[in-house]
């Protein structure tokens, strides 16, 4: 009776990886503007999650494996840099957001610093600090969702 229950656990579990890797190979071969899609929930086929954005930041911030070179260069259009710290800014105003994505956030804010501020100095934007309050809008969404699980959770129990 047991080995049936853990046996139908097992293969639940290796769906959700199947499922989880697909996802993460399909958001390796998509440019900003699929991700942006992805991020905005637009594809149907693969609903938004904490694993597709932790998957799209880590992207953004991973250096690719054959050329070492990170996603966003200094020689890249205008548009591109545009169009990633606008991605960023919307993956920190998620609802499914996590405190790895924000790590994964801060990393990204670090590893374009120079980039960022050249931005923001030639284009008068805002984005460094744009990104930094979004950062802490993050972190108290996360502190609302964590209050609001625990009181699901007591009254939960309490039924």
């Amino acid at each position: 009776m047991f080995s049936k229950i853990l046996g139908k656990k097992q293969e639940t579990t290796s769906q959700e990886d199947q499922e989880k890797a697909q996802l993460l190979d399909k958001i390796s071969k998509m440019n900003l503007t699929e991700m942006k899609s992805y991020v905005n929930n637009r594809i149907e086929s693969f609903p938004l999650n904490e694993d597709g954005l932790l998957g799209v930041m880590q992207k953004l911030v991973t250096p690719d494996a054959n050329t070492k070179a990170l996603y966003i260069q200094e020689s890249d259009m205008d548009s591109k840099k545009k169009k990633a710290f606008d991605l960023v800014l919307i993956i920190a105003k998620s609802k499914k957001i996590t405190f790895k994505i924000v790590d994964e956030i801060q990393n990204f804010m670090q590893k374009y610093e120079s980039i960022i501020q050249e931005y923001d100095r030639e284009y008068k934007e805002i984005y460094a600090s744009r990104l930094s309050d979004a950062i802490a809008l993050s972190l108290e969404n996360i502190g609302m969702m964590s209050e609001l699980k625990a009181k699901m959770d007591i009254l939960g129990e309490n039924n």
